[in-house]
């Protein structure tokens, strides 16, 4: 089902037009939530553009400068130029106070990226299905990512997560046991939700193992999905919530194989 973009319109407009007039826009499509589904009235326009290697910096301040001077921009967040090693990432609001909720979201999450295979090549069950505004070269590719790196990347993680196991759950406890509230939240989704989520993923939707906690709704059986809810901090005692992470955990360690599934 395509999303309705309509309040977005106008921005879909004008970046079609930027790959018309610069040159060093080769592509520009739409992702997030809007190409894997989700898309709703608090949903930003998630925007992929590729552009000529070695421009990224150039393009990225050229659009934010006449997004600024065609539209009534609040403010912009520019993430730091170190975020990415070939791009840059900006979020343009539109909003003042897009947290409040008052009016559908209008956000728009920019990122730059110069051309290369390992961006335009679209794995469609990590990413959905791109709505593309520019691509008079056809360059945008739908094909699965590199099963071997993805295979590589899922044995690290095991691995990792085997020897981290004691570790992970004697740091958690001790927070628990010693009463630092704080500590100890901060260690349970470092060291125990967020490892079983990832190990969930492995086994349920190895394509999108590093997806973290979002999306899980989507990604995951119900039963599966509520079993993680009923672990989320505040969803019972935290020495409970601990042990029964953990006791999934090694569940999920004992069955998946040494390596990649």
């Amino acid at each position: 089902m395509t999303p309705d973009l309509s309040r977005y319109d106008d921005w879909t407009t004008w970046l079609a037009h930027q790959g018309e007039s610069d040159p060093d826009v080769r592509v520009v499509w739409v992702g997030g939530s809007a190409a894997t589904g989700g898309y709703d009235d608090w949903s930003d326009l998630d925007v992929d553009l590729l552009c000529t290697p070695g421009e990224a910096d150039a393009v990225h301040d050229r659009l934010v400068a006449r997004a600024r001077t065609d539209f009534a921009v609040d403010h912009v967040w520019e993430l730091p130029r170190a975020t990415w090693p070939d791009g840059r990432q900006c979020f343009v609001n539109l909003q003042a106070r897009p947290g409040a909720l008052e009016e559908p979201t209008r956000i728009v999450d920019l990122h730059v990226s110069e051309l290369s295979d390992a961006h335009r090549f679209v794995d469609v069950r990590r990413h959905g299905t791109p709505i593309v505004l520019h691509d008079p070269d056809g360059l945008v590719v739908l094909r699965e990512d590199d099963a071997a790196a993805t295979a590589a990347a899922i044995a690290e993680t095991l691995d990792q997560a085997r020897q981290r196991r004691a570790t992970a759950e004697w740091l958690v406890n001790r927070a628990i046991r010693r009463g630092h509230a704080a500590e100890a939240l901060h260690l349970y989704l470092g060291f125990g939700l967020v490892p079983l989520v990832r190990l969930v993923r492995i086994e349920h939707c190895p394509w999108r193992h590093d997806f973290g906690l979002r999306y899980w709704h989507e990604d995951l059986p119900a039963d599966v999905a509520a079993r993680l809810t009923a672990l989320l901090p505040g969803a019972g005692d935290p020495a409970t919530l601990s042990a029964d992470c953990f006791a999934w955990m090694d569940a999920l360690l004992a069955r998946l194989p040494q390596g990649a599934p």
